[in-house]
């Protein structure tokens, strides 16, 4: 492999079912060897945190090299990992079929694995990745659970941040007393027969955050596929296992993805594609799972009939052409983020390419981390740091005086709309919608 060659990266599966990936000295070894070649590159310095730290920690060290470093002062940098995979997608010339082999991604992801192994994975940490327990338990007992979190509720917040670490800052997402999948049981949307797109048929994948906190994108979703002809069914088998693998705890994503994928095959036989709601779970299923469980015949299947949302329907109307109907909305125009998972799907900017679909969109694309990380950006510990690098993105989105800012992961859109109201002289701020297919459901005059 030459020097800057232009082969597409590619990734190896992980390694975690042999003893020798949970081996310190050879995990040691292997950081070692990735953290000089970054040392030597540089090119990652205005991502994450973590390589701000590396450098800072290379820096510092009595001769500024790598090996006067002490191994203890690599944790901070593998806990400012987010795993958002920019600088394997985007940035790094050494990602494989490179000789050198980097995956800095799944390097962090191997020293939390190490950490959950030995058990130091923090108590908190661990039950709040577990985000379909947390769902099931909050929906019954929905306004408990809000006014716990609001943060207007500073003894709460204050007590919730002491037991849970969650920053009593952070805007936390509400919990509703009703999941997206009860919601979809009854009144069905009715599926238009005239459309181009007609006898197209797909399930809808709940994923945590639409089925227990915001359901609005998931019944937003179902009505703009029914205005296509798409017939739908919506399942949630389990959690994709994000917070899991945000964790290192690989095994128990292993088992949520044979949940889900045993659970949608017997739907993909029967010729229904499966469209993922959030796009980390689209990531999941499509890139992450086949590589943690290579040649499972049941994962395979899945990742290649998984589609993002967005992805899905630009997909109708490159093929089939989009439903008739959509009507200016938003006039004083949208400010739309392409979130990180979104860009790791290497599929181009979709959710720009859907809202484009709408007559006269006035619309600014940030592409840029929004600084959030999944759960990362709500912990105390790192709040600060996640608003500091999301603050790009939020000033770009303040600056466009666009009415509606949006982005397709929901928790990258309300990290930004916190970093809005922390800009100076902003103005008036504009209104949150929970993912872009609001916005298109929103054109076609629906009410779901």
């Amino acid at each position: 492999m030459s020097e800057g060659g232009l082969d597409a990266p590619s990734r190896h599966p992980l390694d975690w079912q042999n003893p020798d990936f949970y081996d310190e000295a050879k995990l040691d070894a292997e950081m070692r060897r990735v953290f000089d070649i970054c040392h030597g590159c540089r090119r990652c310095f205005n991502l994450c945190d973590s390589f701000p730290r590396l450098f800072d920690l290379i820096d510092a060290a009595p001769n500024g090299e790598l090996d006067t470093v002490d191994s203890k002062g690599f944790k901070p940098v593998a806990d400012a990992c987010t795993l958002c995979d920019m600088c394997f997608m985007t940035k790094c010339p050494y990602v494989p079929p490179h000789e050198f082999n980097l995956d800095f991604p799944h390097l962090m992801l191997r020293y939390r694995a190490v950490e959950a192994k030995q058990g130091k994975t923090h108590t908190a940490d661990r039950e709040l990745a577990k985000t379909d327990r947390n769902g099931k338990v909050a929906r019954f007992l929905a306004p408990l659970a809000n006014w716990a979190t609001d943060r207007a509720n500073k003894v709460m917040r204050g007590l919730v941040e002491k037991v849970t670490g969650l920053d009593r800052r952070a805007f936390l997402p509400k919990y509703r007393a009703k999941s997206f999948e009860t919601l979809s049981e009854s009144d069905p949307p009715l599926v238009n027969r005239e459309a181009p797109a007609f006898g197209r048929k797909a399930v809808i994948y709940a994923t945590c955050f639409p089925n227990y906190n915001e359901p609005g994108i998931g019944l937003s979703a179902r009505a703009v596929l029914a205005k296509n002809g798409v017939e739908t069914q919506v399942l949630h088998p389990h959690c994709c296992g994000m917070p899991m693998l945000e964790q290192g705890n690989i095994a128990e994503v292993a088992k949520a993805a044979k949940v889900v994928a045993m659970a949608m095959r017997p739907w993909i036989e029967k010729g229904y594609s499966i469209v993922a709601l959030v796009p980390s779970c689209a990531l999941m299923l499509k890139f992450e799972w086949p590589l943690i469980l290579p040649g499972n015949p049941d994962i395979e299947l899945l990742s290649k009939s998984t589609f993002d949302l967005s992805e899905y329907v630009v997909d109708i109307a490159r093929k089939e052409g989009i439903a008739p109907g959509l009507a200016p909305v938003a006039r004083d125009g949208v400010a739309l983020h392409i979130s990180c998972h979104s860009r790791a799907q290497n599929m181009g900017q979709k959710a720009r390419e859907m809202l484009k679909l709408i007559p006269e969109v006035n619309l600014q694309v940030i592409e840029r981390c929004s600084g959030h990380g999944g759960s990362w950006g709500y912990k105390h510990a790192n709040f600060e740091t996640a608003l500091k690098v999301g603050a790009p993105v939020a000033r770009q989105a303040a600056a466009s005086g666009k009415a509606v800012v949006t982005s397709e992961c929901p928790l990258a859109g309300l990290h930004i709309a916190q970093g809005i109201e922390r800009q100076d002289g902003a103005g008036e701020k504009p209104r949150l919608a929970g993912h872009p297919i609001e916005i298109v459901a929103e054109a076609y005059g629906l009410d779901p």
